[in-house]
């Protein structure tokens, strides 16, 4: 099948996996130049990584991506009309570095941005008047006729398209790219360290001259005071606790209760500050977090089968990479339409 052809003939109908910030950036533009698009979650929600939980009395928690940063101007220009539209904010915390016995070194220069109220508004707002269809997994489309044929788990057909775009973490994408082998086999070839998270309020402020920290030598990998980002309810104590990738993979598979102690002692030890017992307190297990040697190309498409996939994995595991990811691939599918 071409993706082109007579000026009179109907765009083509695309599907994409996944509602992760790359998934949503390019259904988005695919949508806004005229395509018709249906975006699959398998989650109750959007954002992917970049999601945000409340707990019963009104705490928020973003305990996938932290912040973002940007380097890319393409980037910079949408941050600057989200941070017009009142969607993204400058978080100002005071970030350092944790050493042994607690030595600190400041790393607040770098411009760290949050989006409000939590890290899923922008997804929210990319997925605006878009047709997206949560609380569904899929299975690897298949051919049929010319079209991609898209089932759920259960082997019910929910749609046939002319192009699939699969935005997921690599091993899951190579499990729906099995219509394109090249492809599956080149996104089964990233590795991906899992990461667990631990959501925690406590009563009262903790006694720490720091609202986020890189921690190093411990279990953990990263802590940060949520509450202290903008638009964050600032009278309740959050805060988001990321354990190391070499102490997740030693833990990946024991119960979310077995974590919460071992990384609220390494929260202690590595800060120093007095032992404080929780108000609330979740383990959430991220068994696809980050990327350890992302694929250098920017996206990966089959110009015969017309499937691709985006994602961190593709050339940078930030935020930023996961948007230029998929912005790429979608001007890769709006070139062969033109």
């Amino acid at each position: 099948m071409q993706i082109n052809g007579p000026t009179n003939r109907p765009q083509p109908t695309v599907a994409v996996v996944g509602a992760g910030i790359s998934g949503l950036t390019c259904a988005r533009s695919l949508a806004d130049h005229g395509l018709p698009v249906t975006v699959f979650e398998k989650s109750r929600g959007v954002g992917g990584r970049m999601v945000t939980r409340r707990s019963d009395n009104g705490a928020v928690f973003d305990h996938g991506a932290q912040y973002f940063t940007v380097r890319d101007q393409r980037f910079q220009n949408c941050v600057d009309s989200w941070q017009h539209a009142g969607l993204v904010q400058r978080w100002t915390g005071r970030i350092v570095s944790l050493c042994d016995q607690n030595k600190e070194q400041d790393k607040s220069a770098t411009a760290r941005f949050v989006a409000c109220p939590g890290m899923n508004a922008i997804c929210r707002h990319l997925a605006e008047n878009l047709e997206v269809r949560t609380n569904t997994r899929v299975a690897a489309p298949s051919r049929c006729q010319d079209k991609w044929l898209v089932s759920d788990e259960t082997g019910s057909e929910i749609g046939r398209y002319d192009v699939v775009v699969i935005s997921a973490p690599a091993p899951q994408a190579a499990e729906l790219l099995q219509g394109s082998l090249h492809l599956a086999r080149r996104a089964s070839s990233v590795k991906i360290a899992g990461c667990w998270a631990l959501l925690v309020q406590f009563p009262a402020r903790i006694d720490l001259a720091c609202d986020g920290a890189f921690v190093h030598d411990s279990p953990l990998s990263w802590i940060a005071r949520n509450s202290s980002k903008p638009g964050r309810n600032s009278d309740l104590e959050t805060w988001i606790l990321h354990a190391s990738a070499h102490w997740t993979q030693g833990h990946l598979e024991e119960p979310p209760e077995a974590i919460r102690e071992p990384l609220l002692g390494a929260f202690w030890d590595a800060t120093g500050a007095r032992a404080t017992i929780p108000s609330y307190v979740v383990a959430h297990r991220w068994r696809y977090a980050l990327p350890t040697e992302p694929l250098p190309d920017r996206y990966l498409f089959d110009r015969d089968a017309n499937i691709g996939a985006c994602g961190d994995w593709c050339s940078g595991p930030r935020v930023e990479g996961a948007f230029l990811s998929g912005a790429a691939l979608a001007e890769r599918l709006l070139a062969l339409v033109e």
